[in-house]
């Protein structure tokens, strides 16, 4: 079965760290880009960060920038997002996607990593609550 499993979300105190899980399922993960997403309520879903595929290049939103880093563990079908200095802003749902599904080859970010349109498949996402 082709999907993506988020875990490790939860409620952390300000300035404190999480590490989120993005375990994939059903593909070639060594071939997709991946990126994670988060939705605070009645806001839009932006993308934070994304990993390429093959050469370990990895992007960041400048609103997380410095506090987040993407990891991805090919031979585990994993991409984790270890979050350090958590901010009250944080607080949202967080969900991984893969670019890359359907094409052959080695998938990079590019420059169209910001849009959702260019993801294949998504998790369901994992509720991360910073409070004060």
């Amino acid at each position: 079965q082709v999907q993506l499993v988020e875990s490790g979300g939860g409620l952390v105190q300000s300035g404190g760290s999480l590490t989120l899980s993005c375990a994939a399922s059903g593909f070639t993960f060594e071939w997709v880009a991946v990126s994670w997403f988060r939705q605070a309520p009645g806001k839009e879903r932006q993308v934070i960060s994304c990993s390429n595929a093959g050469d370990g290049g990895a992007f960041y939103s400048d609103s997380v920038s410095g506090r987040f880093t993407i990891l991805r563990d090919d031979s585990q079908r994993a991409v984790y997002l270890q979050m350090n200095n958590l901010k009250l802003e944080d607080s949202a749902v967080y969900y991984c996607a893969i670019m890359g599904f359907y094409t052959k080859g080695i998938a990079k970010c590019g420059d169209r990593y910001h849009d959702e349109n260019e993801y294949d498949i998504w998790g369901r996402g994992t509720q991360v609550t910073v409070s004060s």
